[in-house]
């Protein structure tokens, strides 16, 4: 029975070439064949513009909620989500009845104002909504983005190593990104309260997501047949794992993994987690070592963009509101 999460340590390599990647990209297809999760060192995002990029969320979060509000979510998932707001119906593993206890900012890739898509007004195309009070945050947080853009990409070609596939086989997916990088804030919850949580039970809907966390705890992990272990937080490391996409995509070898949140460090607890999915329009179904006549595809090809379309309807309440205004 799995009781811990494997630590990957990338010694600072980003290049897919190298031994070490190989080295790495085994590792890898190991932790997320068996848990879905694995922590990742030796990474090239910079301490200081991690710290930079938790800085700005806590100054975000700390300013008054009229101007917060002033940035509520926009129909392009771009902007702040107040304190619960989301409810994850969609869970195959928990029933959720009670919204998260968390506000957030959501960024999302940025576009340029000629972007095709943006001009034709296509779901999750848009400008960001940045905070114009706190003039280091935007500078703050697309340095950050950069950052850790670069590291998922590199994750994204370990994948396709270790499933034998050439390193750079699954780049064109990701030409036009959707990325979401959340600035999340979990108040502290009383402890007498069970089945309030910062997140509810969920496996995360993507390719990989890429968390930062800070000092207090709180992430647990549910291991298949087993119960929940705890994902303590481990300096300059992320917490890597597996979305269900990546899970269909690689016919269920990769496991996207049952995580949830519970604040009780008695303070509050920040996190930036990074998602690193494909193209709005990027067809995904069982790649070719992930099948063969004793292991047939277990899912139909589905666009990217409305497999994610289907779930945020249903677990935002923004979406639902909009989803009614448009019935």
């Amino acid at each position: 029975m799995l009781t811990s999460i494997p630590l990957i340590d990338l010694g600072g390599n980003l290049d897919p070439q190298s031994p070490a990647a190989r080295a790495s990209a085994a590792a890898l297809h190991d932790a997320l064949s068996t848990l879905g999760f694995a922590y990742i060192g030796g990474h090239t995002v910079s301490p200081a513009t991690r710290a930079a990029a938790f800085a700005a969320s806590r100054r975000f979060h700390e300013s008054p909620l009229e101007r917060k509000q002033s940035l509520a979510i926009n129909a392009a998932h771009r902007g702040y989500m107040g304190m619960a707001t989301s409810t994850i119906v969609t869970s195959s593993v928990a029933k959720v009845t009670r919204p998260n206890m968390s506000e957030s900012l959501m960024l999302m890739h940025e576009l340029p104002p000629d972007d095709p898509g943006l001009l034709a007004g296509l779901p999750m195309q848009g400008p960001n909504q940045w905070p114009t009070w706190l003039p280091d945050f935007q500078p703050a947080m697309e340095q950050y983005v950069r950052e850790v853009d670069g590291l998922g990409r590199y994750i994204v070609r370990l994948i396709a190593i270790s499933l034998g596939l050439p390193a750079t086989s699954l780049d064109h997916h990701f030409d036009h990104p959707t990325t979401f990088l959340r600035a999340l804030h979990y108040p502290p919850q009383p402890p007498s309260d069970d089945d309030q949580m910062g997140s509810a039970p969920h496996t995360d809907y993507g390719i990989i997501t890429l968390l930062a966390q800070d000092d207090s705890g709180g992430l647990q992990v549910r291991p298949r047949g087993g119960d929940w272990i705890e994902a303590p937080p481990i300096a300059n490391t992320y917490v890597l794992n597996v979305g269900d996409m990546l899970a269909r995509w690689t016919n269920g070898r990769f496991v996207s993994t049952p995580h949830r949140v519970i604040n009780r460090s008695g303070g509050d607890r920040y996190s930036l987690p990074y998602f690193l999915d494909p193209s709005m329009d990027a067809l995904i179904e069982c790649l070719p070592t992930c099948t063969d006549a004793t292991h047939p595809p277990l899912y139909p090809p589905v666009p990217y963009g409305e497999y994610l379309m289907e779930r945020l309807n249903k677990n935002y309440d923004y979406r639902r509101d909009t989803s009614k205004a448009s019935a």
